[in-house]
């Protein structure tokens, strides 16, 4: 069997490992420039790739003359996951046997981008990983396999993310083996979309509840991350959890309440957050209590 892997993240590696035995051709997302230097630096799939020794193909769209080969390769099997773009019909339709896609929710709940990130913020105690085999339509195939698997209380989307990856990796190698793409189809009334993340959304409101909050920072730990002001200075907050204080506080939500070893403790809309790992702006990241003892008069000051 030859396959074309398609993947553009960090979570489509182990499962490029795991299918690399048949694998003939890496198709990944092109690079583009970051940072202040606009510079070019390869992605996770790219990198590996390149040293499993595979060719890759890098486009930004299947309209570039680089997505034209992909029909020399005759490949029997497209293996996608988390690749970043919708494969058009003429596409799908080219290996012989179909094509296949690694999900992370419990399809169809939680179709598009960024399930993980939406499952954590929205509160959710369960998701999993469905296997599909691909139509024209965002997330909507037959199911091939799916299985379930708890969130932990205080597991973040990075954490989640690398966990269904690896166990990914072992499903999808095995259904791809199987080499028929038959499946159940989904029940359309249950379908639920994922907006895409924006920068915008890390934002804290601290006029929210105090355990949605925490799921936002749980959520957007790797991009955008949530964030606040104090004095005009933006603070990233990396890891935070409940306060003690499960009621209205009577202090304008963003007020700080107490200083611990623990870190920071905020006052939210309903309850109280504390901040345990935090970065302000042109600092590197630390413990929350660190931060606090190096700026003057925070007992007094709110975040906002």
């Amino acid at each position: 069997m030859t396959v074309v892997f398609f993947g553009s993240s960090a979570f489509s590696v182990p499962a490029l490992r795991s299918t690399r035995p048949s694998v003939v051709t890496v198709v990944t997302r092109k690079t583009k420039p970051k940072g202040r230097g606009r510079l070019l630096e390869d992605n996770e799939v790219k990198r590996e790739a390149l040293a499993l020794g595979l060719p890759v193909v890098e486009i930004d769209s299947f309209k570039d003359e680089a997505a034209q080969g992909l029909a020399s390769l005759k490949a029997d099997l497209f293996v996608v996951a988390s690749f970043g773009l919708i494969i058009p019909r003429r596409f799908l339709d080219l290996p012989a046997i179909g094509c296949l896609n690694v999900h992370p929710s419990l399809l169809p709940r939680y179709r598009g981008p960024a399930p993980m990130q939406w499952a954590i913020w929205n509160g959710e105690r369960v998701t999993g990983i469905t296997i599909i085999a691909m139509n024209e339509k965002m997330d909507s195939g037959d199911i091939l396999y799916q299985e379930e698997t708890p969130i932990g209380p205080d597991e973040d989307a990075h954490a989640l993310s690398e966990r269904l990856s690896r166990r990914a990796a072992e499903i999808v190698s095995r259904v791809a083996g199987e080499a028929v793409l038959h499946g159940l189809p989904q029940d359309e009334e249950k379908a639920t979309y994922t907006p895409m993340i924006t920068k915008e959304m890390g934002k804290i409101e601290w006029s929210a509840d105090a355990a949605r909050i925490v799921r936002q920072v749980r959520a957007l730990v790797d991009w955008p991350t949530a964030y606040t002001f104090l004095e005009d200075r933006m603070v990233k907050v990396f890891k935070a959890r409940p306060g003690t204080r499960d009621l209205p506080t009577g202090r304008a939500p963003g007020s700080v309440l107490s200083l611990s070893e623990e870190g920071i403790e905020v006052a939210a809309g309903t309850g109280s957050v504390v901040l345990e790992e935090v970065q302000a702006e042109n600092k590197k990241r630390m413990a929350a209590s660190d931060f606090a003892r190096g700026y003057r008069q925070i007992p007094e000051k709110q975040f906002r």
